[in-house]
């Protein structure tokens, strides 16, 4: 204490010595604060994220989608794919699926898979013979053909039919059972006419040309 001096001029003058020998501290601490301010300015925000369908497992093509196949992620919103489902359950998969891949209109049986083909038909044929579906995969490219129950003729109702969507777990029991099994195609709107058509009075099949 220094002799002489009023309390309150003690008192100030102690305070000075303090802040001198802290102002280091005091210093080092105003610019952490600065550099870390700035910093927050500068850093871009959080990216945009949107929820999306993903496959848990793979997955096959013909596919009932269940919950247990799909799970909602959260996917930046400038990367996901143009046509990200947010609800499947109970769809059918038009085309093999990766676990993880993100579900779009124009992997499952739909609209979405129409316009995916602009210049086709999507529709969907049943094939009296089961065990003839699990033959194709989606991307083939077949003939259909009409036989006559009562005359055994056939003739030839569609030429290079392309293959998209075929069903599973059609291989399991006897051929033709339970009706046949249904194959979803791509053909032209005229070939789709004569087809439907066929399908209610005769008996289709397919065939592969070179």
């Amino acid at each position: 204490m220094l002799p002489g001096l009023p309390p309150m001029r003690r008192r100030l003058r102690a305070v000075r010595h303090q802040l001198r020998r802290r102002r280091r501290l005091i210093a080092a601490t105003l610019a952490a604060l600065a550099t870390l301010s700035a910093l927050r300015t500068l850093a871009p925000p959080p990216a945009e994220t949107t929820d999306v369908l993903v496959a848990t497992r793979d997955l096959p093509s013909g596919t009932v989608l269940g919950d247990d196949d799909l799970a909602l992620r959260a996917y930046p919103a400038d990367l996901a794919p143009p046509g990200a489902a947010t609800s499947a359950a109970g769809r059918v998969l038009a085309g093999p699926i990766a676990s993880g891949e993100v579900v779009t209109d124009v992997r499952v049986v739909g609209p979405g898979l129409a316009r995916a083909e602009p210049h086709e038909t999507v529709l969907p044929v049943r094939l009296p013979d089961a065990g003839m579906a699990t033959l194709l995969r989606p991307g083939d490219e077949v003939d259909l053909l009409a036989t006559d129950p009562g005359t055994g003729t056939s003739t030839v109702v569609a030429r290079d039919v392309t293959v998209l969507a075929t069903p599973s777990g059609v291989g399991d029991g006897p051929t033709g059972a339970q009706g046949g099994a249904l194959v979803v195609v791509g053909t032209s709107a005229p070939e789709a006419m004569d087809l439907a058509g066929a399908a209610l009075t005769q008996f289709l099949t397919v065939s592969w040309s070179r």
